[in-house]
């Protein structure tokens, strides 16, 4: 009992808080960017941008991971004890890599990559309505609602009551679209499914291949994400070619699933042995 010692330490907080910091400011970029390419592209031009986005999206984790990698090479107090006196290496199970290092690397670059956010525009015109901008500004002139289009009067800000009850129709409306419905339950479950496979990976390298976390983390983000952005803008790239609806991507989305499931399937036929531990693999004797 006298080694027992409570966790007194409060540093969780200040990660907590972090993390809620970055997915407010984070998360808006995915919808508000795909509709802002959406309003102002061309349709046919559409998929191949937010491809683009998708495939930007999955190489950041890459190069989390190698950052990762670097970092976990380097003692956790690092800058405030004299490296020369750490006897362990980072292939000891003692050793702990500075992992606080990335979140400020990270953040760093988060705020500069913020500040040309700043400068977009509110408002774009859509390159197939340029060349119609003369026509339709002489047919508003000759029936007079010109000022009335261009200058519209303020309208009033809206209750919080009035915006929650647009907001419930809204989300009603959307789920009780049977295709969105159904392709929002196949991405809650591919995600859900890769994740935990990105997660536990590093892990099982660590303990079946005798790999550093360094070299595990290098590893995962150099072979597992790139073909998957990879994947991501070739989608983009066949549906921009072959003009696809929405039937045709379903069509095109579930084939793809089929294939990429099937190949998943041989990860069951492959793997290690476990390790031989006296008293629970194997008996003592």
């Amino acid at each position: 009992a006298g080694c027992e010692k409570e966790p007194s330490s409060y540093m969780w907080i200040y990660i907590l808080l972090g993390n809620m910091l970055r997915g407010i400011g984070e998360t808006p970029i995915t919808p508000l960017g795909i509709s802002y390419l959406d309003d102002f592209a061309k349709e046919e031009d559409v998929p191949v941008y937010v491809a683009c986005l998708h495939t930007i999206a999955m190489l950041g984790p890459m190069f989390g991971f190698l950052l990762g990698s670097l970092c976990a090479k380097l003692y956790v107090d690092i800058g405030f004890v004299d490296l020369g006196s750490i006897t362990i290496t980072p292939q000891d199970s003692r050793w702990v890599g500075a992992w606080w290092l990335g979140f400020l690397i990270a953040g760093v670059t988060n705020f500069l990559a913020a500040v040309p956010f700043c400068f977009l525009p509110k408002s774009l015109k859509k390159p197939e309505e340029a060349n119609n901008d003369k026509t339709s500004l002489g047919l508003l002139e000759n029936t007079g609602t010109t000022r009335k289009k261009l200058s519209p009067a303020k309208s009033k800000p809206k209750k919080w009551s009035v915006v929650l009850k647009d907001f419930y129709t809204s989300l009603k409306k959307v789920l009780s679209n049977r295709m969105y419905f159904t392709f929002l339950c196949c991405s809650l479950l591919q995600f859900s499914s890769f994740i935990g496979f990105l997660t536990y990976k590093p892990k099982y390298m660590e303990q079946q291949y005798g790999q550093s976390t360094s070299k595990s983390n290098f590893l995962i983000g150099l072979t597992s994400l790139p073909p998957v952005s990879i994947g991501i803008f070739l989608g983009g790239l066949i549906m921009k070619k072959y003009k696809m609806s929405i039937i045709g991507a379903t069509k095109f989305a579930f084939i793809m699933s089929f294939l990429a499931y099937t190949i998943a399937l041989s990860h069951f036929f492959v793997g290690c042995e476990n390790h031989v531990v006296a008293g629970m693999t194997v008996s003592y004797e």
